[in-house]
C-alpha cells in the first residue's frame, strides 16, 4: 500500500477542505439565488444531487480542460491533440480548429498496433471490403461470421485455453460475465484494487462478496479462512462456489498480480481463479502472453482468464477463454453474447492480424522486436524517474507507471505544463482514484523510440521541479539536463 508523507497527507486535507469550503459557500448562495427566480421543478426531485453533483461542479469542473481531450490522429508515439478554449471558467470547453502535435504518453497503445501497420492495415480494410463495419444482429441471430469463429479459436491458441468466447466491449466483459457465473449462496473474494467493471459485475451477480487488501495472498488467505469456517449470512450453510478475482497488471499501480502465490491458496481452498488480463495480456511474457507467461503460471491453473482487445492489439472488444463447457455455458446465457451486437469484423481482423505478427506468422521478427522493446522502454523510463526523485508506483516490465501528485493544485499545474510543453499525460484523481491518492499515469508503448523517452524525461523533471512532486532526493547526475541528453542519445 502507499505510505503517504505526513505533510503532504496534511497539505493535501487542508486544500480539499478550502475547496470543499468555498464550495459550500457558493452553493448557498446558489440556492438563494435559485429560490429568488423562483426557479422550481413543479414537484420534481433534482436528478443531479448529493456529493458526487457537488465534486463535479465544485471541483473537476475547475480543472475538467485537463482531461477529456479529444486528439485528430491515431493514438501513436507523438498525435495532434485538439486545442479548446473556455470563455465561461471551464464549464465549458469549445474546439478550435488548431492541433498541437505531441508526444503520447497517455494512450493503452503498448505495442503500437493503434497506427497504422504494414501488416495489419491491409487485411482490416480487405475485411471491410468483404463484410461490413457491422454485423448489425447479435452472435445469436445473424451475427456470427466465419471470422467470429476464427477469431476465438485464435484467442484461445494464444492463451493457452481450450475455447474462448468474444464480445464487442472490454468493459461489458467483466459486468456483464459475472453475473451469470456467481450467484445468490456464491462468494466472490476481490481484490482492494480491481477495476470497476469487475466491481460493478460483483454487485450486480447477487453473490456475497469480500475484499481482500490489494496484492496480499496471506491476508486472501485468511479471508478465505474466515469465510469458509462462517457459511452463508443467517443460514451458515457452505457456499456454492467461490471465485478469486484478481488482475494480471493493476491498471492504476502498475503492479504485477502476486499470481503464483495466490493460485497456490485457491487450489488449497478448492476456490475458483478469474484472471482479468486487460493490461498484461499481449504487453508482458517472452511471446505476449502474459502474465502467466511472465510468472510461470500454466494457463491450466486458471479457471477463468479475460483479457481485452483495446491495448496491446489496437482494436476493440474483450474475450473469457476457459473450458470448452464453460464457454458453451456463457454462449447460452450470458446477455452480451445472446443481446449485444457482436465485435465488429474489421476489429475481428485487427486482433487476429496483431496476434499473428506477435507470434512471428506474418513471416517477420517483428513481434518478438516489439516485445523487446516495450519491455525495454517500459524498465528504462520507470528507471529514470526513480533517479529523479519521483514518486513511481509499480514493478519493472509494466509499462503502466503512475507517478504520484497527491495535492489537487497539483493535477492541473502538471498537466497543463506538460502539455505546454508538447507532452500529454493523463492525469487521474478521484473518483478512479482515492481521495489523497491522485496521479499521473504514464503508459509506455514499444512505438516510442529513445530519443521520444528521452524528451519525455527532460519535460517531466523540469514540470516536477516546478509543481514540487519530487518526493526523494534525486541521485547525483541523474537530472538529464540537455547536455546529459545529447551524450546519452
Amino acid at each position: 500500500m502507499i505510505a503517504i508523507p505526513y505533510l503532504t497527507a496534511l497539505s493535501t486535507y487542508f486544500s480539499y477542505g478550502l475547496l470543499f469550503f468555498f464550495g459550500q459557500i457558493r452553493d448557498f448562495f446558489r440556492k438563494l439565488i435559485d429560490w429568488s427566480s423562483a426557479n422550481n421543478l413543479h414537484g420534481y426531485a433534482p436528478l443531479c444531487l448529493g456529493l458526487e453533483d457537488f465534486y463535479t461542479r465544485r471541483l473537476y469542473l475547475r480543472i475538467q480542460d485537463c482531461f477529456g481531450r479529444p486528439i485528430a490522429s491515431a493514438p501513436d508515439a507523438w498525435f495532434d491533440v485538439v486545442e479548446r478554449f473556455s470563455e465561461d471558467n471551464n464549464k465549458t470547453l469549445k474546439r478550435t480548429s488548431k492541433t498541437t502535435k505531441c508526444l503520447n504518453l497517455g494512450s493503452y497503445n503498448y505495442l503500437g498496433f493503434a497506427a497504422s501497420d504494414e501488416y495489419c492495415t491491409p487485411r482490416v480494410i480487405e475485411s471491410l471490403k468483404k463484410y461490413s463495419p457491422s454485423t448489425c444482429s447479435s452472435r445469436v441471430d445473424g451475427g456470427t461470421m466465419r471470422l467470429h469463429v476464427e477469431l476465438e479459436k485464435c484467442v484461445a491458441d494464444f492463451v493457452g485455453k481450450p475455447a474462448a468466447i468474444v464480445f464487442g466491449m472490454g468493459y461489458v466483459t467483466n459486468s456483464a460475465i459475472l453475473p451469470v457465473l456467481m450467484r445468490k449462496g456464491s462468494l466472490i473474494i476481490s481484490d482492494s484494487l480491481n477495476h470497476s467493471s469487475i466491481i460493478n459485475g460483483a454487485r450486480g451477480s447477487g453473490a456475497t462478496v469480500r475484499v481482500f487488501q490489494h496484492n496480499t495472498p496471506a491476508h486472501l488467505e485468511e479471508v478465505l479462512k474466515e469465510q469458509i469456517a462462517e457459511g452463508q449470512p443467517r443460514t451458515g450453510r457452505p457456499w456454492k462456489k467461490i471465485l478469486v478475482i484478481v488482475e494480471g497488471i493493476y491498471s492504476m499501480e502498475g503492479e504485477l498480480c502476486k499470481l503464483p502465490e495466490i493460485i497456490a491458496i485457491c487450489k488449497k481452498y478448492k476456490a475458483y481463479t478469474y484472471l482479468d488480463e486487460a493490461h498484461s495480456i499481449g504487453a508482458v511474457g517472452k511471446s505476449g502472453r502474459g502474465v502467466c507467461e511472465l510468472l510461470g503460471v500454466d494457463p491450466a491453473d486458471v479457471d477463468v482468464m479475460m483479457g481485452t482487445f483495446t491495448k496491446s492489439f489496437g482494436s476493440c472488444g474483450g474475450y473469457i477463454a476457459g473450458s470448452k463447457e464453460l464457454i458453451q455455458y456463457l454462449k447460452y446465457t450470458c446477455p452480451a453474447h445472446l443481446y449485444a451486437t457482436s465485435i465488429s469484423p474489421p476489429a475481428g481482423e485487427q486482433i487476429m492480424s496483431a496476434i499473428k505478427v506477435i507470434l512471428g506468422e506474418d513471416g517477420t521478427s517483428r513481434g518478438a522486436q516489439k516485445l523487446a522493446r516495450i519491455r525495454e522502454n517500459s524498465n528504462f523510463f520507470r528507471s529514470e524517474l526513480q533517479k529523479m526523485g519521483f514518486e513511481v508506483l509499480g514493478d519493472n516490465d509494466s509499462p503502466v507507471m503512475p507517478i504520484m501528485l497527491y495535492n489537487p493544485a497539483k493535477i492541473p499545474a502538471f498537466s497543463r505544463e506538460c502539455l505546454r510543453q508538447n507532452v500529454a499525460v493523463v492525469t487521474v484523481a478521484f473518483p478512479a482514484t482515492p481521495l489523497l491518492l491522485a496521479r499521473a499515469r504514464i503508459c509506455i508503448s514499444a512505438s516510442h523510440s529513445r530519443e521520444d523517452l528521452l524528451k519525455a524525461l527532460e519535460v517531466i523533471s523540469r514540470v516536477g521541479d516546478l509543481v514540487g512532486i519530487k518526493y526523494f532526493p534525486a541521485e547525483p547526475n541523474k537530472q538529464l539536463p540537455d547536455a546529459d541528453l545529447k551524450k546519452r542519445d
